[in-house]
């Protein structure tokens, strides 16, 4: 049965809002074991990722990024900056020695610098972590209906791998009706308890 993206909308950021901040933490651990289990991380030239919005329990991506350090692959990091207008998304290198300010949403983003957190662009990319709320079996996502990673993703080169990470323990589920041209579909799909392919 299919179904919409603000029904679902609202039913996932209910259920992640009900989680408290140690499952959160614990699942976003699961999260990065499953990434570097089943997706060859190190061979990445260009690893972008989103930094979490805390409040309404995202994945903690900063234990990919700090894993990514920890073991000194070559894999360097992206992250992005929404850019004045709220409509578009540049993107920074991220490194232990980048100095970061929160958005307006209270996410952390880069200070642009030359030297500690230059621009990166899309083509560059090899992997884009991806946020959602939901994901159907065919690997189209909702989010929270700004459409920025769908303008962001389509700028990326073909073969870049889009991964979806999600806190919820929820596989791919019932076709979203009310896909759009623009919406790019994910390669891939990680729960704490899973990991799904779609292309």
């Amino acid at each position: 049965m299919p179904t919409t993206k603000a029904a679902r909308r609202r039913a996932a950021l209910a259920a992640r809002q009900a989680l408290g901040l140690a499952d959160v933490a614990q699942r976003s651990e699961l999260l990065q074991r499953q990434l570097f289990a089943h997706f060859g991380v190190a061979g990445w030239q260009w690893l972008h990722l989103f930094l979490p919005l805390v409040a309404r329990h995202e994945p903690d991506t900063w234990l990919v990024a700090r894993r990514v350090w920890a073991e000194q692959l070559p894999t360097r990091l992206a992250v992005p900056v929404v850019q004045p207008g709220g409509a578009t998304l540049r993107h920074y290198e991220l490194t232990p020695r980048t100095l970061l300010q929160p958005n307006r949403w209270g996410i952390d983003e880069p200070v642009p610098d030359p030297l500690t957190a230059p621009e990166v662009f899309p083509e560059q990319l090899d992997a884009v972590l991806v946020p959602l709320l939901y994901c159907d079996q065919r690997g189209h996502r909702v989010g929270y209906g700004g459409g920025f990673y769908d303008r962001f993703l389509a700028q990326c080169r073909p073969g870049t791998a889009f991964i979806g990470l999600n806190v919820l323990n929820e596989p791919p589920g019932p076709p979203i009706a009310d896909v759009l041209p623009t919406d790019v579909p994910l390669t891939a799909y990680i729960t704490p308890d899973g990991v799904w392919n779609f292309s």
